[in-house]
């Protein structure tokens, strides 16, 4: 694939995503067809806003609060995405937390991690990316399950 239908492709998933937000949607599918052995697949997921209670518990899923609502809630460092220690999503794709289903994963919340040290697997367009720890320190919660589908710039995890 040439550089020029690379951006034409960046631009078309970008103008997916502005659709689903425009119209609401939480999911997209689209495959293009170039050739007869080139195409494009783009699944574009919109990810609930993710709330754990402790260090120690699962993650919850949570739906975005009316603004009456979240008005109520006191705005405690809610959004992981706002934290200083928060690693995002380089890119659209699928978040797996280890190398393959059932292996040990490559980090948990409490391992001291080192600038670098692989954190989890993106896939995206079938690719497998690692997804290295922009700084070292000590993983201090996961925000996404194994499996799950991640947008650009979603928190992934905290680092601290």
């Amino acid at each position: 694939m040439s550089k020029q239908s690379t951006e034409a492709d960046v631009a078309f998933i970008q103008a997916l995503a502005e659709l689903l937000n425009k119209n609401e949607l939480t999911e997209l599918s689209v495959k293009r067809e170039y050739a007869e052995d080139d195409s494009l697949e783009v699944r574009v997921v919109k990810q609930a806003n993710i709330v754990t209670t402790s260090v120690a518990a699962a993650p919850a899923v949570v739906t975005t609060a009316s603004a009456p609502a979240a008005a109520a809630v006191p705005a405690v460092n809610d959004d992981p995405a706002q934290h200083p220690g928060a690693v995002t999503s380089p890119m659209v794709g699928t978040a797996y937390l280890a190398a393959e289903p059932g292996s040990t994963p490559f980090v948990s919340v409490g391992a001291t991690v080192s600038e670098g040290q692989t954190l989890m697997i993106i896939e995206a367009m079938k690719t497998m990316n690692h997804i290295p720890a922009p700084r070292a320190g000590t993983v201090k919660r996961i925000l996404v399950a194994d499996g799950n589908a991640v947008e650009y710039g979603a928190p992934l995890m905290i680092i601290e």
